[in-house]
């Protein structure tokens, strides 16, 4: 007869990491198809910037927007394009105190695809005081 095990909750690596891929996949579904033009993108940048920068754990963010690599232009009053993945870079870092995990977006031309992927992951000696029931993510 098996006995089971109870699962064993994350590691803070783990929890960050599951955290990074949350505030990517939010900025990626949130951000996309929105209006944007050579004027206009270092302004929703930053927004974007700011909005995920209100977030928990989020240490540092960076986002880029390069609206050349975007689909047609209209003309006149029209002369936009639309956010699409191939425009969007991100560099996020995010740190509980007990780890940090810097992840990043970025739109892949091989895969074509807007591929997340974690660049670093590391443990801190430090282990911050946790509340409640525990967890520092509850």
């Amino acid at each position: 007869m098996k006995t089971s095990r109870a699962p064993s909750p994350p590691t803070p690596t783990e929890q960050l990491s599951f955290e990074a891929g949350i505030k990517l996949g939010g900025i990626f579904h949130q951000y996309l198809g929105i209006p944007v033009a050579p004027r206009t993108a270092p302004g929703l940048a930053r927004a974007i910037e700011a909005a995920v920068g209100l977030q928990p754990f989020v240490e540092k963010i960076r986002v880029r927007i390069d609206v050349r690599r975007g689909g047609p232009v209209g003309r006149g009053r029209f002369a936009y394009r639309y956010l699409t993945p191939e425009m969007l870079r991100v560099e996020l870092t995010i740190s509980d105190g007990a780890a940090r995990v810097e992840a990043g977006l970025q739109y892949r031309p091989d895969l074509r695809y807007p591929l997340m992927s974690l660049a670093a992951v590391r443990r801190s000696r430090r282990v911050p005081a946790t509340r409640g029931s525990g967890s520092r993510y509850t």
